[in-house]
């Protein structure tokens, strides 16, 4: 017999120490290493971060647009998990006075004087940007970057506050309010991600042309935001909140949704590389090349193995992983699979943000530098703060363990598969 009342309280403290630590950690780095090298990583961590808060948002929405049933149980822990937007805009913060108080620290294309690699001119005198000028202005930059953020906190608001409020009086007009706002916000959301990813990173080096980067990044938050819920239902059930809640098919839908975004993944980053390699177009080409061999002596560089981890640990482990019924309908299982999908998500992020950072004779600097440092400790400074909004949210006296009068709770709490071995073996919670 479970119930489904308020969880006790989690310590939050302890997430907010470890996050100021990772921050200050983060902030020495500019006392050793070039400043460009520190924000330039801080960036990375920001990145990853905001990544999986834009999934954990995305997966809401798509919950409801569905009408979906299964996934009532653990979508409340992904509505705490919006809380984390609020400090998200705040750790943006120096990036964006970084870029009004020194242009061209983190993205080159921000001060017209910085010169173009090889010394043909400066900024302001190359074509391309020229052309991408509207596009690429700092007033721009900063407009949208506000706007991102605007959009992604007004709708986590508007989800949260309809889903915390059917917990009082069960209303069904929540659930419709719900419907509306993810009409309105899958939209809005697939929109300022790829402009996001776009300002953010693709525009680090703006000469690169690419369609499918954004469906890239949607990718990364959808993975990153599934694995960091297959840890928070570990912990809970670990907490005996989950017991006789959660059962087999709950973990079977995580599993599979976790398989198909692999296979997505695979899909997206495969055509990008095929469609660049079979067009042969400079101002494509020169984004992997740089990835993968020197341009001062033509050997590989590092990139070109990091690019090798990425292809196997992103794809062919958990694609194979995942197909094993048992290995995707386990704690333990989805557990260790996750980790090797959150290190890849940073190893990707990592591929695609440091070669920005370039030396005298424009090759990348390497992966394994005191640049990872910088990036890991951002990581835990920005997400530190991440868990500790999801810890405050997840303690609200508004905001029960699961949604426990929306319309659907009880197809969720009976969840099961017919063709599944365990299939008799739900448990349902009162």
């Amino acid at each position: 017999m479970a119930t489904a009342s308020a969880p006790s309280a989690p310590k939050t403290g302890t997430a907010l120490a470890v996050g100021a630590a990772g921050l200050a950690v983060t902030a020495l780095g500019f006392a050793v290493s070039p400043a460009q090298h520190v924000a330039t990583a801080y960036l990375v961590g920001f990145a990853f971060c905001t990544a999986i808060a834009i999934g954990m948002l995305l997966w809401v929405l798509i919950h409801h647009i569905f009408d979906a049933g299964w996934s009532v149980v653990p979508r409340r822990q992904l509505e705490h998990g919006l809380a984390a937007f609020l400090p998200l805009a705040v750790l943006f913060l120096p990036l964006l006075i970084s870029a009004w108080v020194k242009p061209g620290l983190i993205w080159p294309w921000m001060d017209l004087s910085h010169p173009l690699h090889g010394g043909h001119g400066t900024i302001a005198d190359d074509p391309l940007y020229v052309k991408k000028a509207g596009f690429l202005s700092l007033n721009m930059f900063t407009g949208m970057s506000v706007a991102f953020f605007a959009i992604w906190i007004w709708l986590s608001s508007r989800l949260r506050k309809a889903s915390f409020a059917q917990d009082k009086d069960g209303d069904v007009k929540w659930t419709l309010k719900s419907r509306v706002t993810a009409a309105m916000g899958i939209p809005l959301v697939a929109l300022s991600l790829t402009f996001a990813a776009i300002y953010w990173m693709k525009s680090l080096e703006y000469h690169w042309f690419s369609t499918m980067y954004g469906v890239w990044f949607f990718a990364n938050c959808m993975r990153g935001a599934l694995a960091v819920l297959v840890f928070i239902m570990i912990w809970l059930l670990g907490r005996g909140d989950y017991k006789g809640i959660v059962n087999t098919n709950h973990w079977h839908c995580v599993g599979t949704l976790s398989h198909a975004f692999t296979i997505f993944w695979a899909y997206v980053t495969f055509s990008q590389y095929f469609l660049i390699w079979n067009a042969n177009v400079p101002e494509e080409t020169f984004w992997y090349n740089l990835r993968e061999i020197n341009n001062s002596d033509g050997l590989p560089n590092q990139w070109k193995y990091v690019g090798m981890v990425i292809l196997f640990g992103h794809f062919f482990l958990p694609f194979l992983y995942l197909l094993s019924y048992r290995l995707k309908s386990t704690p333990a299982g989805l557990r260790r699979i996750s980790i090797a999908i959150l290190a890849t998500i940073l190893i990707d992020l990592c591929y695609n943000i440091l070669p920005a950072l370039k030396n005298e004779h424009g090759d990348p600097l390497p992966f394994l530098s005191l640049n990872l440092l910088w990036v890991i400790s951002s990581v835990v400074g920005v997400g530190g703060f991440g868990v500790w909004a999801y810890l405050r949210s997840f303690a609200t006296a508004d905001a029960k363990l699961i949604p426990i009068r929306d319309p659907r709770i009880v197809e969720s709490l009976t969840h099961h598969d017919a063709t599944a071995p365990e299939a008799g073996a739900a448990s349902t919670a009162h």
